[in-house]
């Protein structure tokens, strides 16, 4: 394909992204006033966001197989239906219930946005001059990211409300299914079909278990408790029947375990789930804490946002641009990583009190970094992959992040929910007020706080602003994981093909001598 061509195609494939990327943040701002509104609990809270996860996590390798059997455009214009599909019903939900139920099915189609594009593009594009496509990938990723919360706070408080949050990606997703109708022209690969359904649905079982081990426990029983032993050793039995169907029994797993006899595929997907459970499980919460504990208006948390997404907006585009011209990838995984740690400590020391400014600053380190870091991790781990898996193993890398993102948001979530609630008791008691009278207060509601008393109000800001800086705490060591595994993967030359051809001999210039020091 011609680069003119490439781009027709890819405005199309970004578009789809850019819907993908805008159903969770242009929704991130209205989540307080959706909760408030449906009268749900933190829990809830947590559930709108880890539904979408979940069922984009199960489907994503499956997406992957798929566009390994099937047209890759086919498939990324289903996945659009499927999402505007439950976009439309979460719209018009009329409670918390239908609520999750919409944004599950709408995780059916992000999964398969969220690995077909990065699958569709590795077929157009040799890995060498991928660096030059991430760049846009990337900006589009930071455009969706400012622009959703921005967008999603202007119409939470315009005459529409929240519900319009959910609607205002129907017609970009109708956009992009009609310029890639157009423009995206792909071989069909026509082979028999053999679909893993035993694999994915003991993946999904296995997983979902304990997310919803972690969502209930230590509000709906003990830690330590009968029910969390029959939990753990379900999740355990049914994850060890999943490996056994993927290594044994499906000739088409939706996982190859086979791709993980490589080195780089192995650490780079490691290092996925950590920057997953790190990034999702702690950013996802920065909305609530601007909202909750600063006292900022949707809009105004959205504003705040573009922090961290200015920086993931420049190394995204710097980063794919220098790739392209060196060949050489590793130095700004590394480099991010370390931004990555550097962010989240920083952030762990925020609360209530904490100037603005510097909030912003402790973001953009932090966006600089994963800017450098999650489009970086997709491409090391498609330069080593065959033609034939090229789809399942870029799933697979997308798979194992937005498993670590989805056991992040409910595991942090937990945390946040049980933090706030016990240090709200504990702020209400020592003023001599009865938190069950308080709207809420130590129980787990999120109350609306504009109707709250000034006094109690301080109560519940001054507890937000310690638990989210907590969250970041807590996420500290798996950045340190994400990074240690990056220092591990060896650094391959990006191939100049886009096919099952040997990688040329040589190398870009002075990358001989780069790897040679490695």
């Amino acid at each position: 394909m011609s680069h003119r061509e490439i781009l027709e195609a890819l405005s199309g494939l970004l578009l789809a992204m850019f819907v993908a990327m805008l159903s969770s943040t242009v929704v991130s701002n209205a989540l307080p006033r959706i909760v408030t509104d449906l009268e749900g609990s933190q829990s809830g809270y947590t559930w709108v966001v880890v539904a979408t996860l979940l069922t984009m996590t199960a489907t994503t390798p499956i997406w992957g197989k798929l566009a390994d059997l099937f047209s890759k455009k086919l498939l990324v214009q289903a996945a659009l239906v499927i999402f505007a599909v439950g976009s439309l019903v979460a719209g018009l939900a009329p409670n918390m219930e239908v609520l999750i139920g919409a944004r599950a099915f709408q995780g059916l189609g992000v999964g398969g946005l969220t690995a077909l594009v990065q699958v569709v593009i590795a077929s157009m594009v040799s890995p060498r001059e991928r660096g030059r496509y991430s760049g846009y990938i990337g900006a589009v990723f930071a455009t969706a990211t400012v622009s959703g919360p921005l967008l999603g706070g202007l119409i939470v408080d315009s005459p529409l409300g929240w519900r319009g949050c959910f609607y205002v990606g129907i017609p970009v997703a109708l956009l992009a299914f009609l310029v890639l109708q157009f423009k995206l022209h792909l071989p069909v690969v026509k082979r028999e079909v053999k679909i893993d359904y035993a694999g994915a649905t003991l993946i999904a079982g296995g997983v979902s278990i304990l997310l919803v081990w972690v969502s209930l426990a230590g509000d709906q029983f003990d830690w330590a408790s009968r029910t969390t032993a029959v939990m753990l050793a379900a999740a355990v039995v049914v994850i060890a029947a999943a490996l056994y169907v993927e290594a044994k029994v499906a000739s088409e797993p939706v996982v190859p375990l086979r791709l993980f006899r490589d080195r780089t595929t192995s650490l780079a997907t490691l290092a996925s789930v950590m920057i997953g459970v790190a990034m999702f499980g702690s950013t996802v919460y920065l909305s609530q804490y601007f909202q909750m504990s600063r006292g900022m208006t949707p809009t105004h948390a959205g504003l705040m946002s573009i922090c961290m997404v200015g920086g993931l907006l420049v190394s995204s585009i710097v980063s794919g641009k220098v790739i392209t011209a060196t060949g050489l990838w590793k130095r700004w995984l590394v480099a991010g990583s370390v931004l990555v740690v550097v962010g989240f400590a920083l952030l762990s020391r925020i609360d209530a009190e904490t100037p603005l400014v510097v909030v912003g600053l402790f973001m953009a380190v932090l966006g600089v970094g994963m800017g450098a870091t999650m489009q970086n991790l997709v491409l090391a781990v498609q330069n080593n992959a065959k033609a034939a898996d090229l789809g399942a193993a870029s799933s697979v890398v997308a798979f194992f992040r937005s498993i670590g993102g989805t056991v992040g948001v409910s595991a942090l979530g937990a945390l946040l929910a049980h933090q706030v609630a016990d240090k709200v008791y504990a702020g209400l008691v020592a003023r001599g007020v009865d938190p069950s009278q308080a709207g809420g207060g130590g129980t787990g509601a999120i109350p609306d706080l504009s109707q709250v008393d000034p006094l109690l109000r301080q109560v519940y800001e001054g507890a937000f602003g310690e638990a989210t800086g907590h969250l970041f705490l807590v996420s500290v060591p798996f950045a340190v994981v994400a990074l240690v595994c990056v220092l591990f993967i060896r650094e391959v030359p990006l191939r100049t093909t886009t096919g099952d051809q040997p990688a040329p001999e040589s190398v870009a210039p002075g990358a001989t001598e780069e790897l040679s020091r490695r």
